[in-house]
């Protein structure tokens, strides 16, 4: 460095024409020259600028490069070994982030340093914060296998659920946030969770459209995040939060696919910029792995189940025949003895229901189990009787099931094997008085959800009970979480007890006879 350095820090020496002060200051970056002993013989305007204690930190710095640059010189006989040394620290005060490049100016007992220094604090605390956001993200992701294999699709939800609202009140800042899932087969965009929505907002229907279908459609449509930065100016702004300001949708992608949407509000006007663009986006694409190996658990546990249960059937089918051929033979040798034959007629009749059982369980979760013996006990019951139940179900078999248990204690049963058709039905009954005791439903009808079954039952009025049945806790659209906020009486899983059914119909079947006459 040209120029007589004053120590005093005061002095600003020349080099040629230039001021070296001026020069430094125009630079933008804070500078100083140390001693040895770190006492700053020269500091330029942006230094000073930055108080006493950055100042003693950076004196600090300086003294313990010196003595390393000291020994560097003695190892390269006085040469200048071209070295220097890079910093970092945070202040108590304020928590702001700096660095401190230092590099030798002269050797001997004169040695000098210079150091520069750079606030940092806005690239340290953007890396923090998407190292929190990965970090979330990953604890998204890990869903502990024997964490969630004792729960039903909605307590696997619950628990991912709080997580979410967790990360996003924490991290992101987003109190008020919705996750609607795109059904591949009407691409409608189902409320998964949410938090801080007004009511009004819950039940809107959304659908993967770029256009009359709010922001969240049109984000799903295109896979193009938004930012709406006020809402009573965009025309594509849907309700969702009272007082909404603002809000921010990313799309939630699962392989390059869209599955779904993450959408943010503010009360406020602007609240949300570019970064907040790039935080929401990472943490979408962790839900999106999250939501997508919860779905994985539930279908490697149907189809485990159907795998084991079918190996089963065939590992009991030598014995199961060989019980048959031993009963005929004994049935012969007791054709005098009646109350042998009774016994032996009683065997026979066990195996066979040991067949028809194995075979419902190799069905997987559509089945219903102990049903020989609920209608074979089946009587009318006082309770039950007169009760006109509503049922949904895609499957042929379970509906039969259904109707047979039920109509064996005195029920009316009102079967649809869609869903389109159960809500036609629930919505004509609305208009016209028609009465339901009870209306059951499956979760995953083919062409509707479960939640839109319940919610045709609603407009019925008198809150009539509505089950909601799902295969081992199956629930892809999450019709259980939103209906359950909504009350739901109560979720079968199956394969359940015939006699569960019975009891839970019971349960509805009277509540609604007795509000009818006024109890």
């Amino acid at each position: 460095m040209a120029g007589e350095l004053d120590r005093s820090g005061q002095g600003q020496p020349e080099i040629g024409s230039l001021n070296e002060s001026g020069l430094m200051n125009a630079l933008g970056e804070a500078a100083c020259v140390c001693d040895a002993q770190g006492t700053v013989a020269w500091s330029n305007e942006l230094f000073r600028h930055y108080g006493t204690g950055v100042a003693e930190k950076v004196r600090e710095f300086c003294r313990e490069a010196a003595v390393e640059f000291a020994q560097l010189w003695g190892d390269h006989d006085g040469e200048n070994p071209q070295k220097r040394r890079t910093y970092r620290f945070v202040t108590d005060s304020d928590h702001r982030h700096f660095k401190v490049k230092i590099a030798p100016l002269s050797a001997g007992p004169g040695m000098r340093v210079a150091a520069v220094v750079v606030e940092v604090t806005k690239h340290e605390r953007l890396k923090q914060k998407i190292s929190s956001i990965n970090r979330a993200g990953r604890e998204l992701v890990h869903i502990e296998t024997e964490e969630v294999r004792g729960l039903h699709a909605a307590e696997r939800l619950r628990v991912l659920e709080t997580k979410v609202t967790r990360f996003a009140h924490e991290l992101l800042s987003f109190d008020h946030y919705a996750v609607r899932l795109m059904s591949p087969e009407t691409r409608k965009l189902d409320l998964a969770m949410s938090a801080g929505l007004t009511p009004e907002a819950t039940q809107v229907e959304l659908y993967a459209e770029g256009e009359n279908n709010g922001i969240s459609g049109y984000v799903a449509a295109t896979g193009k995040s938004y930012v709406c930065r006020d809402v009573t100016k965009d025309r594509r702004y849907v309700v969702g939060m009272a007082h909404a300001g603002s809000s921010l949708t990313v799309p939630l992608r699962l392989f390059d696919r869209v599955i779904g949407v993450f959408n943010v509000e503010s009360d406020r006007v602007n609240a949300f910029n570019a970064m907040d663009q790039q935080f929401a986006e990472m943490f979408a694409s962790h839900l999106a792995m999250a939501l997508h190996i919860l779905n994985l658990l539930v279908t490697e546990r149907c189809a485990t189940s159907e795998l084991a249960t079918g190996t089963m059937q065939g590992e009991l089918n030598e014995p199961l025949n060989d019980l048959a051929v031993e009963a005929e033979w004994l049935r012969e040798q007791a054709a005098a003895d009646p109350e042998a034959t009774r016994h032996i007629d009683r065997i026979v009749r066990d195996v066979d229901s040991i067949r028809r059982r194995m075979q419902n369980l190799a069905k997987g979760p559509g089945t219903l189990l102990g049903v020989d013996e609920a209608i074979r006990q089946g009587r009318l019951d006082p309770a039950l009787s007169g009760g006109r139940i509503l049922v949904a179900d895609n499957d042929e078999h379970v509906v039969q099931t259904i109707r047979d248990v039920l109509a064996s204690r005195g029920c009316e049963v009102i079967a649809y094997d869609t869903g389109q058709a159960a809500i036609d039905r629930l919505e004509a009954a609305a208009h016209t008085g028609e009465r339901f005791h009870l209306v059951l439903s499956d979760i995953n009808l083919g062409d509707r959800t479960g939640y839109e079954v319940f919610s045709a039952a609603r407009k019925l009025g008198g809150d009539v009970p509505v089950i909601l049945m799902t295969g081992f806790g199956y629930d892809p659209h999450h019709s259980i979480v939103r209906a359950s906020q909504e009350g739901l009486q109560c979720v079968l899983f199956k394969p359940f007890q015939a006699e569960k059914l019975v009891d839970e119909a019971r349960v509805a079947v009277v509540k609604m006879k007795m509000a009818r006459v006024g109890c």
